[in-house]
């Protein structure tokens, strides 16, 4: 593969093939290692200056001393300016006492860097390709057999590969049976593939990746790709709208009829509520129908299913003694 480099002078990258082991001790087949990602030149002062903004990221920065101003006490002299026959000193929190502040000590500060993305992409490319230019990357299908995670396995297949005091294996993200496996093993650094950085490339002696982390780091990151989305079904909540939308399950897409309406009011409830009628028809014309006016209204206030029925004279309440 040729490259070219800024319009002008071309590289010349190649892809490389290597074996791919499996837990037996046998050789499956091959993969292939692209060129642009394990044949790259090896910049050097640029991995320096990646690593150097890695480590100091890591750094908490929380140290803090005092100043002779922050040291509690020390408010009185020593002893008086002269006669004495010693150096003058106004306080026994002085930097030269023991005890005192300290002069320009660290105080909490933030040692992160900021590098650019494409600076960090090509020191992990050049740190990959000194180690596949020296035959120090391998690629195995798994490390156990199975279901179950066994470190003693795990181990024996990794010993079979390379006898480094220092290995890093890179797995892809859901591989869970390697990573139990080898989390416990001291010469082994567990990275996911989205994970890989130089630094731990250049710490290590040997990288070994799995078949699906090499593709994991080879196809580069989903950026969301592919992501399925949760079913939004409610089927307990007839006509529910979820707050996501876009291919899950919804309530309208099952085609659910929404929910029965209130049932109307009653008829006893519709003949007691009053209907609203216009001034002329609210007032009584003579006096026999102001008079039969109260009579209709508690007719209509008694209606309804408890409804008490009239008394001889034509009212509701009964007395004690017409109730017996």
């Amino acid at each position: 593969m040729t490259t070219s480099i800024d319009g002008g002078a071309t590289e010349t990258r190649s892809d490389r093939q290597v074996d791919v082991r499996t837990p037996a001790g046998e050789t499956s087949g091959s993969v292939t290692l692209p060129g642009e990602l394990f044949d790259a030149s090896a910049n050097v002062s640029l991995m320096h200056q990646v690593v150097v903004a890695q480590l100091a990221a890591a750094r908490q920065g929380t140290h803090s001393t005092k100043t002779r101003g922050q040291v509690s006490g020390g408010g009185a002299k020593p002893y008086r300016q002269k006669g004495t026959g010693r150096a003058r000193q106004g306080s026994t929190r002085a930097p030269q006492f023991e005890g005192g502040g300290i002069v320009h000590g660290p105080q909490p500060r933030d040692y992160s860097q900021k590098t650019p993305k494409k600076m960090k992409a090509a020191a992990l490319r050049g740190a990959l390709s000194d180690r596949a230019r020296e035959d120090r990357v391998h690629v195995v299908s798994t490390f156990v057999d199975g279901d179950a995670p066994r470190t003693k396995a795990a181990l024996a297949t990794l010993e079979a590969i390379t006898q480094a005091k220092r290995v890093l294996v890179v797995l892809d993200r859901d591989d869970v049976l390697n990573w139990v496996s080898l989390r416990n093993v001291p010469q082994v650094h567990l990275l996911e593939a989205g994970q890989l950085n130089t630094y731990d490339v250049l710490v290590a002696d040997e990288v070994v990746f799995t078949e699906a982390a090499l593709a994991e780091f080879v196809s580069g990151p989903a950026r969301g790709r592919g992501v399925a989305k949760p079913d939004l079904t409610t089927p307990d909540i007839p006509g529910a709208i979820p707050s996501i939308q876009g291919e899950g399950t919804t309530d309208l897409d099952l085609g659910e009829s929404p929910a029965e309406p209130a049932p109307a009011t009653t008829s006893a409830a519709r003949t007691a509520t009053p209907t609203a009628v216009t001034p002329q028809e609210a007032a009584p014309a003579t006096a026999a129908e102001a008079a039969a006016a109260p009579v209709a209204q508690a007719e209509a206030a008694n209606a309804g299913a408890d409804a008490t029925p009239p008394t001889e004279d034509g009212t509701t309440d009964a007395t004690p003694e017409e109730k017996a």
